[in-house]
């Protein structure tokens, strides 16, 4: 028997196959679930707009939580789960909407969540799938390598990644079934963040400093400054503006003492 939370997302997403595809994985992975799994609860909250705290009350429920988990790493998770949901896949309609409607400030970060907003509200959801595809696919290779191993060797599936996995494993933290992604991928390893820095993903203290110091810090700020760059980007030029202003705020709090 399904999960109540499970039950909500899949009537939010219009059906087992739809939640499948916004979260980008398998149907038959979805289809085999009883409830979310905690590595998922994120991915599915940003696709649906079903609070986590409805999809995992276990996890996010009740006071307790609110209490063990600080505004500011409440704010972090939500950032990464933001950018790992679109470096996943292209926004859908409903998406694109919420986007549209992103609160922002004064700050860097805020001026950056503007842009992002502003280009939501003008985007097609075709247009946008045709920029996914021509910056992360393409016939051959898209515009851009959103990988680690490849950002750091010029090859995939290198040292970086093995080394990745292995810190990976001693954290606790396994792949997922479904994911064809490696795990240095620029959006699974902003997912990762977002589940530690929820506590989503049991881990030792310090854990997402660890992995952000050894596994992030060294390219993922490239990255995003080329996805900010790149030729075949409009919407996705001003996610490459948030994550880079997010990295550098990331990069600067973890160099504080802890």
């Amino acid at each position: 028997m399904r999960d109540p939370g499970l039950s909500e997302a899949i009537r939010a997403a219009g059906g087992v196959s739809e939640l499948a595809r916004q979260i980008g994985i398998s149907q038959p992975s979805v289809s085999n679930w009883i409830r979310i799994p905690a590595e998922r609860v994120v991915s599915v909250e940003s696709a649906t707009g079903v609070d986590r705290a409805v999809l995992r009350p276990d996890l996010y429920g009740g006071k307790k939580m609110a209490g063990d988990i600080d505004e500011v790493d409440v704010a972090r998770a939500q950032e990464y789960a933001l950018i790992a949901a679109l470096l996943a896949r292209a926004p859908d309609a409903t998406l694109l909407s919420n986007l549209s409607e992103l609160r922002a400030d004064a700050t860097p970060l805020g001026v950056a969540h503007a842009g992002l907003a502003e280009a939501a509200s003008r985007a097609k959801v075709d247009r946008v799938e045709r920029e996914f595809f021509n910056l992360f696919i393409g016939l051959g290779r898209g515009e851009l390598m959103p990988y680690g191993s490849y950002y750091l060797t010029g090859f995939l599936h290198e040292r970086p990644l093995a080394r990745l996995r292995d810190d990976l494993a001693k954290i606790g933290i396994a792949r997922a079934e479904g994911i064809c992604e490696p795990e240095d991928h620029a959006g699974i390893l902003c997912e990762i963040m977002s589940g530690l820095a929820s506590r989503c993903l049991p881990a030792p203290p310090d854990s997402d400093r660890m992995i952000f110091d050894k596994h992030m810090a060294p390219w993922i700020g490239r990255f995003f400054t080329d996805l900010e760059q790149a030729e075949a980007a409009d919407f996705y030029r001003q996610l490459g503006t948030v994550g880079r202003i997010f990295i550098d705020i990331e990069a600067e709090a973890f160099e504080l003492p802890s």
